[in-house]
């Protein structure tokens, strides 16, 4: 079936497209560049029609999942692929922050999704849009937490799916990904070779790449990372968050969600402060902050968080434009440094997060202390994929258990430490 450029019958909420640089409208389609500029596209509502649609109550009573909030989702009902994704916790860091120095931390723990990251929520609303309009192939290009997404989604969404991977990514990862039957293909070079061989792929063949031709619809799922933090915090925003940086997306749709139930009447005012957290080895948007430069510059990405590993974000001067407007922060923490995050977090609150989570509390370590994130205020770390997917960077840190007989006095000797 060949893909048709745009659903029949759109609902009315949905009003198309529009290029973030120039304001040029486009009908909705799979493409992700303006025709006249080619700045980036995004989703535009009719923000009168949802309002008529969408109430707390109905956010209250709706499904378990990101699909609560479908009047802000680009996609039609009938359409809907989904594991469940979303509604994931909120839980408050006491311990955590007491170490910190924070009185009010909360950690929204994303590493409990359906493929144990915060990507099922882009890919879910990247599939569901997939179908829509016909396509019979998903594809990525991904660091490995988008592959294994992709996989599951066009699994049972009834695609074909196939994912393109740098050929050193984590071995769990590439575990992860394989278990859903994909198409799977390492290629000999980084994130960015990678995504550059997906871009021209999407030029000659009827696949819908989710992070590339259907990236206007892909970035709308991470709103809901917003939508559900100020829902569970009783509706209203967060005083400040932190936030990891890879393409720079996910801030900025955060910070895009918490607008719309601004816009929509469900919250107050937001004056949420956006701080970005990055790794040194791949740190363009916290580099270009913490040097006071406009320009985001390339980078060849080295670093153990390979999930954040993206040296030229497209979303880069999107993301740092909010952190300076916002009033936020931003850090490019050690390797070093994202392992003790790692740690601390599991030590403290019982989450055991992905390098790119020992990125975000390792960024939080270094705005209380530099005193940017203020000790009361109400602030929320984003931990977006589970630490199962990278063992491998912290196996090498931990001590191996002692193997002893089975024996009582054995233990006493242990415990001692004789």
């Amino acid at each position: 079936m060949t893909p048709i450029s745009a659903p029949p019958a759109a609902p009315s909420r949905i009003q198309g497209l529009r290029c973030r640089e120039c304001g040029t409208n486009t009908p909705l389609g799979a493409k992700y560049v303006c025709e006249e500029c080619y700045g980036p596209l995004e989703v535009v509502y009719d923000y009168d029609v949802i309002r008529r649609m969408m109430t707390r109550e109905t956010v209250e009573k709706g499904p378990r999942s990101i699909w609560r909030y479908l009047p802000l989702l680009p996609v039609s009902e009938s359409c809907i692929v989904t594991l469940q994704e979303g509604c994931t916790p909120l839980v408050a860091a006491p311990r955590l922050g007491k170490e910190l120095g924070l009185r009010n931390l909360w950690i929204k723990n994303d590493a409990v999704n359906p493929t144990y990251s915060f990507k099922d929520r882009v890919v879910a609303c990247a599939v569901s849009r997939a179908k829509e309009f016909g396509f019979e192939t998903i594809s990525c290009a991904s660091t490995g937490n988008l592959g294994c997404s992709v996989a599951a989604f066009g699994g049972v969404g009834g695609m074909r799916a196939v994912v393109f991977i740098p050929a050193d990514l984590e071995p769990s990862k590439i575990t992860g990904i394989g278990a859903y039957g994909p198409t799977l293909i390492a290629i000999d070079g980084n994130y960015d070779d990678v995504n550059r061989l997906c871009a021209e792929i999407s030029a000659t063949r009827p696949w819908a790449f989710v992070n590339i031709n259907l990236r206007p619809f892909y970035s709308e799922g991470s709103k809901t990372l917003g939508f559900e933090v100020a829902e569970q915090l009783g509706w209203r925003a967060p005083d400040h968050v932190v936030v990891p940086i890879a393409s720079g997306s996910l801030l900025c749709k955060v910070k895009k969600g918490l607008q719309e139930l601004e816009t929509l009447g469900l919250i107050g005012p937001v004056n949420t402060r956006f701080s970005g957290a990055q790794a040194v080895g791949c740190a363009p948007v916290a580099s270009a902050f913490l040097e006071n430069r406009d320009e985001i510059r390339p980078v060849r990405p080295e670093t153990i968080a390979k999930s954040l590993a993206i040296g030229n974000p497209a979303d880069g001067p999107y993301a740092l434009d909010i952190i300076r407007k916002t009033g936020g922060g931003a850090a490019a923490v050690t390797d070093e440094e994202v392992i003790r995050g790692m740690k601390l977090l599991a030590r403290t609150e019982g989450i055991f997060t992905e390098t790119a989570g020992g990125v975000t509390v390792a960024t939080v370590a270094a705005l209380a202390r530099s005193g940017k994130i203020g000790p009361d205020e109400l602030t929320v770390a984003y931990i977006t994929g589970n630490g199962y997917k990278t063992q491998e960077a912290i196996i090498p840190t931990l001590a191996k258990p002692p193997v002893i007989r089975a024996s009582v006095a054995e233990v006493d000797r242990v415990l001692s430490g004789a």
